[in-house]
């Protein structure tokens, strides 16, 4: 866990609207769409540099979807921007149907996600999106966990070839990827932390609590190897084998519901390829409720004390 008293915090969506605009320039056919939320999605730091290449479609998801499938076809890229709840749920019919399905080069940038929306509540937290998104065939879905990673990326999805899916959260959060050695890669994960007793898989906010918890399990003499997942589709299989090839038991760690996220893409990977033991920590078939992101992370288990406590008794 990052030292919230030295390290910087910076929420995901902002990143998200910086990368865009400092990508703006590079990518000339890069265009913004945004469904009346550009100040909450940040894309309004695109549309002040680009005025002209942002289009807000107003509170219309659906018909956004279609407005960024034809851009695909007339050489564009769009990226279409809106709260997770509305992004993935709301419009699920149109990004399976209009996207999806032709495979088009649309890129959906979807902010306040999660639990760490806070006081607006369930309502608005939405813990479903990466399983909606996962059943859609050929859709790339990704949860970066902080600045760094966030900013690589939306450039790794505007220089990729079909649909990509990035979650983006409300709350600032440390950076925990600024060192000079860090590389990004659609469909890799990296070893953030190496251990031998037990594997903690995370993405998005939680790669921060899983690191808190490797500390306080250190203590305890619990070696435990923490694993940052970004991409969850396509998961990198091999990272999380050989991870659980080594330590024989491993913890999931996720910002979402347990039913169809990054959990059940790591078990249906060790199900398939190397029967392991696995707990999954995340939403555990609830909706969320109104209340400080800090408080919620905490009442739901996911800050660093909760996922060490949940190691420990699964250990």
């Amino acid at each position: 866990m990052a030292d919230t008293n030295t390290v910087k915090k910076i929420a995901t969506r902002e990143s998200y609207g910086n990368a865009l605009k400092s990508l703006g320039e590079e990518f000339p056919n890069l265009v913004v769409l945004d469904a009346d939320l550009a100040a909450a999605t940040k894309t309004s730091i695109f549309k002040k540099a680009y005025p002209e290449r942002h289009i807000d479609c107003g509170i219309a998801e659906a018909n956004m979807m279609g407005v960024a499938a034809g851009l695909s076809l007339v050489g564009k890229i769009p990226f279409v921007s809106s709260f997770a709840m509305f992004a993935a749920g709301r419009a699920f019919e149109q990004v399976r149907n209009s996207i999806g399905y032709p495979q088009l080069n649309v890129k959906i940038g979807a902010t306040h996600a999660g639990i760490t929306v806070g006081e607006d509540g369930a309502t608005h937290q939405c813990n479903e999106d990466i399983a909606l998104m996962r059943t859609i065939p050929g859709m790339v879905v990704m949860c970066p966990a902080d600045d760094v990673e966030a900013k690589a990326a939306v450039r790794a999805a505007l220089e990729y070839e079909g649909p990509v899916y990035i979650r983006f959260g409300r709350a600032a959060v440390p950076v925990i990827n600024d060192r000079p050695d860090y590389h990004f890669e659609i469909g890799k994960g990296t070893v953030v932390r190496e251990g031998n007793d037990v594997t903690i898989v995370a993405t998005g906010i939680c790669v921060d609590s899983a690191l808190g918890a490797a500390k306080l399990l250190a203590q305890d003499g619990i070696s435990a190897e923490v694993v940052s997942i970004c991409t969850i589709k396509p998961l990198d299989e091999q990272l999380i084998i050989e991870s659980a090839r080594k330590t024989k038991k491993v913890v999931t760690v996720e910002e979402h519901t347990v039913i169809g996220g990054l959990g059940s893409a790591v078990c249906d990977c060790l199900s398939a390829n190397l029967p392991t033991r696995v707990k999954k920590l995340g939403m555990q078939d609830v909706f969320g409720e109104s209340g400080s992101a800090a408080a919620l992370v905490q009442k739901y288990g996911l800050d660093a004390e909760g996922v060490y406590q949940s190691v420990k008794e699964f250990l």
